[in-house]
């Protein structure tokens, strides 16, 4: 049972987690070319998950996501965005996320715990897939480079 209104929340909140997001980005020191990107595309970034996270936390169909970060995958190394910081980002969303949530202040009973739970490993599962398709991009079109040089 995914909660509603702490998806709700998030969504409706988007801008803030975005937010934080851009000076995470800006101030990480693995994230150099990352941090050199305009702030409305990090932000649009951010704004494309969280404002659609119920969709993509409760999506049965994947084949649209999976195209989706293969191509995110595939136009950061056009960019020559090195892949970690692709990945990293990812990573740092979902720890604001959480943090976002924890910081919220809600009641704390069993149900509010367990539907926090479901959420994170939901959220979990959702930002360990899009790493995986924009490896999986990232890496096609390196592959594709070498043979055009080779």
């Amino acid at each position: 049972m995914l909660s509603t209104k702490l998806v709700q929340l998030i969504e409706n909140h988007w801008d803030t987690i975005g937010q934080r997001l851009i000076v995470a980005v800006r101030n990480h020191p693995d994230m150099q070319q990352l941090a050199k990107r305009p702030q409305i595309e990090l932000r649009e970034w951010c704004r494309d998950i969280l404002e659609n996270l119920g969709d993509l936390l409760t999506a049965k169909d994947h084949d649209e996501q999976q195209r989706r970060y293969r191509i995110l995958g595939k136009t950061r190394f056009e960019e020559n965005i090195p892949l970690h910081e692709a990945v990293l980002r990812f990573h740092i969303l979902k720890e604001l996320i959480v943090e976002f949530i924890h910081e919220q202040g809600l009641p704390v009973n069993a149900m509010q715990l367990y539907a926090e739970e479901e959420l994170e490993l939901r959220l979990g599962r959702f930002i360990d897939a899009g790493v995986y398709h924009v490896v999986c991009g990232y890496e096609n079109a390196l592959r594709r480079a070498a043979r055009l040089a080779s």
